[in-house]
């Protein structure tokens, strides 16, 4: 059974890499003749617009764009032009072709009236360039030092972005240099999640279906490192694009005074909706870096049976076992099998980085043995609980500690008994919770910052 999940993993780690593959041979900038056809954004902004005579009537201001559609690169629906004093708005079945440099009209007809921007667009070079994104396949935050527009099908949109230095300089000297593109620098759009000013006037559903697409691929720990480095507007959007439980997971793996922060700045509703997502010492740590009004505050926005269940393990000393510990357990009796268990365990993988032994209790709940989960990989499917725990009895009682225990002490007994983690048990041997080695060690070493073993492990 341990060898067909291997098989399988690997087979599903193969397939994975191909669509990875196939997807990037699969866009518009891998495209020779797209890569020939890039208008610089840059180059183009200032740049003469021309009727069908070509005489100019007017200056490009900005390019209007859906940015959050369901297409994978974002139409260009229009531009905005500066005629006299006035700036029109000019829709994009009225252009006959965007030059570099300059945009050619299939028209002569005009409509003058100031431009307005309406719900869901985005302009380019006002929202866009030089403002944050990130860079999903370099797992990155960076700034647009240009943008590029392309002809693809009928229409033009936005295909990528460049984020060098020597376009920067470019965009600096004379403007026959601006509207110049540098193809070999281009990142394709798809690669890239926005943080547009406007974007959120749209419909939320829209925003979220075109970024998820991009944002979905990275672990806890790379948005963790993107949500530390975006400014304070970008990570709120970025949380909001994320689904709550992929973002508390991403909190987690933050540094303590960045997310004290980040909750800080966020709207109270949702921060205690990220909190509540997040595992339950994670949680505790998070709330204790708050002042008292503002943990209090979030407490209160959370189902009462949860905000119940924080409170009392705030309530324990943070530098005892019972402040650093997770209530999530998998417990297991003896008279269940291996495959049993298993079978429990497959049910709880969204938490397998808090779970790396097995609880086994007897009928009034007290502790039997805390089984790691090797011992449980290599055991037979049909072996009973009892069995395997009579097996390890000789090798001495499972480690624990009381929920008082001081964590220099649990450090210590950590050590001797070359285990991962350690039970938590109350007077009577029922388990509380569990506290892992990283938990100890964030504690001990605040001044080190958090090491995340678990960052390192993904």
């Amino acid at each position: 059974m341990f060898t067909l999940a291997t098989n399988t993993l690997l087979m599903s780690t193969s397939a994975r890499l191909r669509g990875r593959r196939v997807q990037l041979e699969r866009r518009a900038t891998a495209s020779k003749a797209v890569r020939a056809s890039l208008v610089s954004l840059a180059g183009l902004i200032g740049g003469p617009v021309t009727n069908q005579a070509g005489e100019e009537v007017g200056r490009v201001v900005d390019v209007v764009a859906r940015l959050y559609g369901a297409e994978p690169y974002p139409p260009v629906t229009g531009l905005v032009v500066r005629v006299g004093r006035r700036h029109a708005f000019l829709p994009a079945d009225t252009v006959e072709k965007v030059h570099s440099g300059r945009v050619a009209l299939r028209t002569a007809r005009l409509d003058l009236r100031e431009y307005e921007r309406r719900p869901g667009e985005v302009l380019l070079a006002r929202d866009v360039l030089d403002h944050q994104l990130v860079d999903v396949d370099g797992v990155q935050v960076t700034r647009a030092a240009d943008l590029y527009l392309a002809p693809l099908a009928d229409r033009v949109v936005l295909v990528g972005v460049d984020v060098s230095l020597p376009t920067l300089l470019r965009r600096l000297g004379p403007r026959r240099w601006q509207s110049r593109p540098t193809p070999e620098r281009v990142l394709d759009w798809q690669a890239m999640a926005p943080f547009a000013e406007h974007a959120t006037d749209g419909p939320a559903q829209v925003q979220l279906r075109a970024s998820r697409g991009a944002l979905h691929r990275l672990r806890p720990a790379d948005l963790a490192d993107l949500l530390e480095d975006l400014g304070r507007a970008e990570r709120q959007q970025l949380l909001h694009m994320l689904e709550p439980a992929a973002a508390a997971d991403a909190l987690e793996e933050m540094e303590p005074a960045e997310l004290e922060n980040l909750l800080r700045e966020a709207e109270p509703e949702h921060a205690a909706r990220l909190v509540e997502e997040m595992e339950p010492d994670e949680a505790v740590d998070a709330l204790r870096d708050l002042h008292d009004d503002e943990r209090e505050r979030l407490l209160e926005r959370m189902p009462a049976a949860e905000a119940g269940h924080l409170r009392r393990l705030l309530a324990y000393p943070e530098d005892t076992a019972g402040g650093a510990m997770t209530t999530l357990l998998v417990t297991a009796r003896r008279e269940q099998s291996v495959a049993e268990v298993r079978a429990v365990l497959a049910a709880q993988a969204e938490h397998r980085t808090e779970i790396d032994a097995i609880a086994v209790l007897d009928d009034d709940g007290r502790l039997v043995a805390d089984v790691a989960l090797f011992d449980l990989a290599v055991a037979e499917d049909a072996t009973k609980v009892a069995d395997l725990t009579g097996w390890l009895a000789q090798f001495g009682p499972s480690a624990t500690v009381h929920p008082d225990t001081r964590l220099t002490e649990a450090a210590e007994q950590l050590v001797a008994a070359r285990v991962s983690s350690l039970l938590v048990v109350d007077d009577e041997d029922r388990p509380l919770g569990r506290i892992l080695a990283d938990d100890v060690l964030d504690t001990l070493l605040p001044e080190s910052g958090r090491l995340h073993f678990r960052r390192f492990l993904q």
